[in-house]
């Protein structure tokens, strides 16, 4: 019986340990960007550059991307892809950043953010500040029709820069737009240990940047939101004080059930799903919350819109990758689903907040259209390329 005993108590605090383990992971602080690509060489043709790198599922990708390199500044990709040998393969470079070319041996980083700063997107934007409970939360302000404002925001361990591919659907349609950022995030205030909620905190943040809008005369709101980005603008849609204020939703990759979401990264990580039940304790008791380092419990179930479908006012428009393992597409389904009188889904053969990149006049169309046929406001003369 002793025996028996101790070994339940053991697999208790193993349990415990991995739980613990899972939140810290999912909840740390922002962290620097990882260089785990390597540049092999630069190929020069008529046709301009080519940049060869190690042939892996992201370097053959089909879309186009950014490659951000250690020692500063960035490529942009197109989406052919050369072949090398079996083991490497060149993509060609349409636009970098001024300085250096890169060379062999440089380090880099595949990402999803296309452009770096409104400037390579060919928005005329200006620097604000947002001011927050969490301090001055930095933006830019791209300026339009001052009734209707589009507010974008990124995802969890993502940038700003990141919400910028999303920003040009809605200076296409004329709206004005904020593109914020929020607490602990690069940029962003830090509070605390500068753990993330899962947005529970950051939509606080968020809030604030609908308040300057709406005094600087903002009638109707459009919120693009993109993974965790999404998560926060549902709870913001879902506030009493805007009804009638915010008239659509564009979600990139939503996150729409944490507990779900945990799980699919278990898997993705080699740990059984189920050992994502083990970190729900530790988000959500508060005694738990603080041991990891949080300043509260995370009131996960607020943000189960599978289970609140019923909740949803808001015409949507989810834009999601069918490749998805971090954030399950039949997330997206579901909601559809539950509300297919509001919630619309356009499916890309993507990752995780990649649609956008394998097909961006599909995606820039598709969010315009739907947007034109549900928002109201000017279209401007922007041409989008």
């Amino acid at each position: 019986m002793k025996r028996l005993t101790l070994g339940i108590g053991v697999a208790a605090a193993a349990a415990a340990g991995v739980g613990w383990t899972i939140a810290r992971r999912l909840t740390a602080p922002v962290s620097p960007r990882a260089f785990d690509l390597t540049v092999h060489g630069v190929e020069h043709d008529n046709d301009g550059d080519l940049i060869v790198l190690d042939r892996t599922d992201q370097t053959t990708a089909d879309g186009i991307y950014n490659l951000w390199f250690e020692h500063g500044g960035w490529a942009q990709l197109s989406t052919e892809v050369h072949d090398r040998g079996p083991t490497r393969v060149a993509r060609r470079i349409t636009g970098r950043a001024p300085g250096p070319i890169p060379k062999a041996g440089d380090r880099a980083s595949w990402s999803g953010i296309y452009y770096a700063t409104p400037h390579e997107a060919g928005l005329d934007a200006r620097n604000i500040t947002i001011t927050t409970a969490a301090g001055q939360c930095p933006a830019w302000r791209i300026d339009g029709d001052p009734s209707t404002w589009a507010i974008h925001i990124h995802g969890l361990g993502s940038t700003r820069a990141g919400t910028l591919r999303g920003v040009l659907a809605a200076t296409e349609l004329g709206y004005a737009s904020l593109v914020v950022t929020y607490r602990n995030t690069e940029g962003g205030p830090r509070v605390g240990t500068g753990r993330s909620t899962l947005g529970h905190t950051e939509t606080e943040d968020v809030d604030e940047a609908i308040g300057y809008a709406v005094r600087r005369g903002a009638r109707q709101i459009v919120l693009f939101g993109w993974s965790m980005g999404a998560a926060i603008a549902l709870q913001l849609a879902a506030r009493p004080r805007h009804e009638g204020l915010i008239a659509a939703l564009v979600l990139d990759s939503p996150v729409l059930d944490w507990t779900e979401v945990i799980k699919t990264n278990c898997t993705r990580s080699g740990l059984p799903a189920a050992a994502g039940y083990l970190a729900v304790p530790w988000l959500t008791i508060e005694p738990l919350a603080r041991l990891v380092g949080l300043p509260g419990p995370i009131p996960l179930r607020s943000f189960d819109w599978t289970a609140r479908a019923a909740d949803l006012s808001t015409p949507t428009l989810i834009l999601h990758g069918a490749q998805d393992d971090s954030v399950s597409i039949q997330l997206s389904q579901a909601l559809r689903d539950a509300r297919p009188e509001l919630v619309e889904l356009d499916t890309f053969d993507a990752d995780h907040t990649l649609a956008w990149n394998t097909g961006p006049g599909r995606w820039h169309a598709e969010t315009t259209e739907w947007l034109s046929a549900r928002v109201g406001g000017a279209m401007s003369t922007c041409d989008w390329t």
